[in-house]
């Protein structure tokens, strides 16, 4: 953003709450007309605040919210929320957006924040032989990526940080194996020709977990966590979120309860533990929320987890629902002390989930800090048909965990690996150890969830210099020796004839059932027969994603990856639902 321009931000914010203070936004100078209007989608009815005063009242929180953005540092606009203008407009055409639109888009800041994450290039497998990580079912990289891609930015102009490769393959379903048995969820692997690395094989790994009809799960003890706080008043935040919620209400049974927590400058308890089939009444609550004052998330939490111990069901799935932009600006703020209450409170047996809505400040990071260390899952809200994604479609996949702290180990055997590296999940890397710990926290796997992981891997060259390695306590080490003691021949490539009967790698798996302590591990061997020269579409589509996310992670190790190439592979399979079609549509936009 240009020097000259910051004055122009601060002056039009403040004339704009100036205009609200003296009727402007309002029809009859008392209601909040335009409000109900600017929740989001088109055709849908907002839940949006209907006291009488509420135009006044508003008027103040945006003052204040023009003083806030006042004092915030200048930045680049090149990182700024492109086309925040056309959304305003296109969400309502009453007349108090029309209050807010401004040609010069130097009016608008950005203060969004993502987690920086080293990426991981190519392991040794000698040197590394063990690759550890913790299960991720979060998905809400992959929507807000489709938030900034739609209102204009290009791959090379996302924020660093922005792009996490699993969410955004973890976003969509695919046809995996069902669970045996006593299992908790089914394996399914494939190994293909890598799409954007001639050098390498790319291994697909993927879990999916039973689906089950929540008429069937137990019942529900949830806690709506709510931010009402003076940065969730834009028609994409605080609307939005209460049509979302309400969509939520409609779905719940009369064995669930349900509790309404908010928090601006202070808390506020709406509801106490009514029944889940009391939806007018819960409905009610939510459309009541007005916007307004600071944002003192921290005692939010401490109320919340208060309630859903009071309220708790032994046997039950007792959860909260955060929904906020993730702005905390009034006690514990940085992602270390949140990480330390969430830590803490999540030993009450309450599982914590986090519903990230709004554009322009959102706190990414803070976000899926408290979803990570609160065992649950962070999904971000860009519109309702996402919400209703989210909160109706996947109903007990987001609302019921059935394996917690789920770890990954892979061993790869030196005969036939040289060296792997696994596509995102870097900020779920785990130490070798920390596998068999099971005080270490891990992911979290909710009801016919699915997690995919895939690995770049390059097969063993014969000729390969060995070095001496720490082998005793591997699975392979009879191999690690054989390595090590001679050359295998002096072939350039590995002979297919040779390893056709031979482990490729092993899977392990740790996981706990959510009301216990000690984990149960599951081994999955992995071998040729998992190779083929055709593979199914889940492989070429969850491939296809993961090379878009090369290029909109700003990847070190991007190889032939293209836009091009990602859209040739999804043109060549069945995109069996809406979503991967919508992805396919946004792949064709930033090309």
């Amino acid at each position: 953003m240009k020097k000259e321009n910051y004055l122009v931000k601060v002056t039009s914010l403040v004339l704009a709450a100036t205009m609200l203070m003296t009727g402007c936004g309002s029809a009859d100078g008392g209601s909040n007309s335009g409000a109900a209007t600017a929740a989001a989608d088109a055709g849908s009815e907002a839940y949006a605040p209907a006291s009488d005063g509420a135009a006044s009242d508003n008027a103040g929180y945006a003052y204040g919210a023009a003083e806030a953005e006042a004092d915030a540092d200048y930045g680049d606009y090149t990182n700024g929320i492109k086309g925040m203008e056309t959304q305003s407009a296109t969400a309502t055409d009453g007349y108090l957006e029309s209050c807010y639109d401004y040609d010069d888009d130097s009016a608008y800041f950005n203060t969004e924040e993502y987690s920086q994450w080293e990426e991981q290039g190519f392991s040794s497998v000698l040197k590394a032989p063990l690759s550890t990580f913790a299960a991720d079912v979060d998905t809400a990289s992959y929507s807000n990526l489709r938030r900034l891609i739609n209102s204009g930015y290009g791959l090379d102009e996302l924020p660093q940080g922005a792009a996490r490769i699993e969410e955004m393959i973890n976003y969509f379903s695919y046809d995996y194996n069902a669970p045996k048995g006593m299992e908790p969820f089914g394996v399914t692997t494939q190994i293909s020709e890598c799409p954007w690395n001639d050098d390498a094989k790319l291994l697909m790994i993927g879990l999916k977990t039973e689906d089950i009809d929540y008429s069937q799960a137990p019942p529900s003890n949830l806690v709506f966590l709510l931010d009402v706080s003076g940065s969730m008043y834009s028609y994409d935040k605080l609307p939005l979120l209460q049509e979302s919620f309400g969509l939520l209400a409609e779905n719940l049974t009369k064995k669930d309860r349900v509790s309404i927590v908010t928090y601006a400058g202070d808390d506020r308890i709406v509801l106490d533990g009514v029944r889940g089939d009391e939806t007018d009444k819960i409905i009610k609550a939510l459309k009541s929320l007005e916007a307004g004052g600071g944002t003192y998330g921290s005692k939010g939490i401490e109320t919340a987890y208060k309630l859903a111990e009071e309220n708790y069901i032994e046997g039950g799935n007792n959860r909260i629902i955060l929904a906020t932009d993730g702005d905390l600006n009034i006690g514990l703020t940085s992602e270390e002390e949140l990480e330390e209450l969430i830590t803490e409170k999540k030993e009450s047996g309450i599982f914590l989930s986090v519903l990230g809505f709004g554009t322009g400040n959102i706190k990414d990071n803070k976000m899926e800090t408290l979803a990570d260390k609160g065992n649950g899952n962070y999904a971000y809200i860009d519109s309702l048909r996402e919400a209703n994604k989210v909160l109706v479609e996947e109903m007990t996949a987001t609302l019921l965990t059935i394996c917690k702290d789920v770890k990954f180990q892979v061993e790869f055997n030196p005969e036939v690996v040289e060296s792997y590296r696994l596509l995102g999940y870097e900020n779920r890397a785990l130490a070798k150890e920390d596998f068999n710990d099971d005080t270490k926290d891990a992911g979290e796997i909710g009801a016919g969830h699915s997690v995919t992981a895939l690995y770049e891997i390059v097969l063993t060259d014969p000729n390969y210099d060995m070095a001496q390695s720490e082998i005793e306590d591997l699975k392979y080490k009879e191999q690690y020796k054989k390595m090590l003691g001679k050359q295998l021949g002096t072939a350039d490539v590995l002979n297919w004839e040779d390893i056709k009967d031979t482990e490729w790698l092993t899977i392990s798996i740790r996981y706990k059932k959510p009301a216990e302590d000690e984990s149960n591990l599951l081994q999955y061997p992995v071998g040729s027969e998992s190779y083929t020269n055709n593979p199914g579409d889940d492989f070429v589509f969850a491939a296809a994603v993961a090379e878009f996310g090369l290029l909109a992670s700003h990847s070190e190790y991007p190889e032939d990856a293209s836009v091009k190439h990602v859209e040739k592979a999804l043109k060549s399979i069945d995109l069996s639902d809406e979503y991967k079609e919508e992805f396919l549509e946004l792949v064709r936009m930033v090309k």
